[in-house]
């Protein structure tokens, strides 16, 4: 399997971690929000965060492509205060050397199957015997760092430069650093090995066959993808979708949930 250009093949169908996260979770919000393409009510301050976590991340993109920020950040004195702050804990953490090579919104590809799996890391860091990967989240720190590390986010963003590189797994770590306002950052720092490798190329076929199987009972039988045993008793979507204020109430409470796996579906590029 290679590295490959989504050009090569247009009826792949496109996954990213947003998609893996939601069919795992709830496969009938799979197929409401990616197959049938309807979108989610959002509250306004939800769209706000949103927002400013767009405008964080183009400012990112900006610095790491060289381009000046002052004029920006002069305007808003506590975004300049957490950029900058960012910036140093990176420096200090992170190589940055000019024997290093970097690239912000570097984005991957790999096809396996009928499918095209993506992802675009807010930050690559080259060198010659290491890879890292940085993603700006922000919010503050989770406390559960297992959920995150069961994230498909972390397992498909390490899983793919895996894949599609020469480094071996034990070669590269992937770094969440959480941001928000008047709070310090705060990085979580995963490092890949063989045997993750090996668990989330597992984890990764069964649920592409899972996909497959669901798409043919939507395609060819008309048939609403099912919900799962654990999504029965512990999704907020299953009640009846659309039908009445409960699901607009139960996505309401669970917007901190939903950010988690949406956010960053679409990357934002300057």
């Amino acid at each position: 399997m290679n590295n490959i250009n989504d050009s090569e093949n247009q009826s792949l169908i496109r996954l990213s971690q947003g998609q893996l996260n939601l069919l795992e979770m709830c496969p009938p919000q799979f197929q409401r929000i990616y197959l049938e393409q309807l979108s989610l009510p959002i509250s306004p301050d939800v769209q706000e965060n949103l927002l400013w976590g767009n405008q964080f991340h183009q400012l990112m993109q900006q610095h790491f492509l060289d381009l000046p920020l002052d004029s920006i950040l002069n305007m808003d004195q506590e975004l300049k205060k957490i950029v900058q702050s960012l910036l140093n804990s990176v420096n200090e953490q992170h190589d940055l050397s000019s024997h290093s090579w970097r690239e912000a919104e570097h984005s991957r590809s790999l096809e396996k199957g009928n499918y095209l799996l993506t992802a675009i890391y807010d930050l690559l860091i080259i060198h010659e015997n290491k890879a890292q990967i940085l993603d700006w989240k922000t919010y503050l720190k989770p406390q559960d760092k297992q959920k995150i590390a069961n994230n498909w986010q972390t397992k498909l963003y390490l899983y793919l430069l895996a894949e599609t590189s020469n480094y071996l797994p034990e070669q590269i770590s992937m770094t969440y650093w959480f941001v928000k306002i008047p709070h310090e950052p705060e990085c979580l720092t995963f490092q890949y090995n063989q045997q993750l490798h090996q668990k989330t190329t597992l984890q990764l076929e069964n649920l592409l066959t899972n996909i497959d199987n669901y798409l043919l009972d939507v395609n060819q039988n008309n048939i609403d993808l099912p919900h799962h045993k654990t999504c029965e008793s512990n999704c907020p979507y299953h009640q009846s979708f659309f039908s009445d204020d409960s699901y607009f109430n139960n996505l309401e409470e669970d917007n901190n949930d939903l950010l988690l796996m949406i956010d960053e579906i679409e990357e934002i590029s300057i």
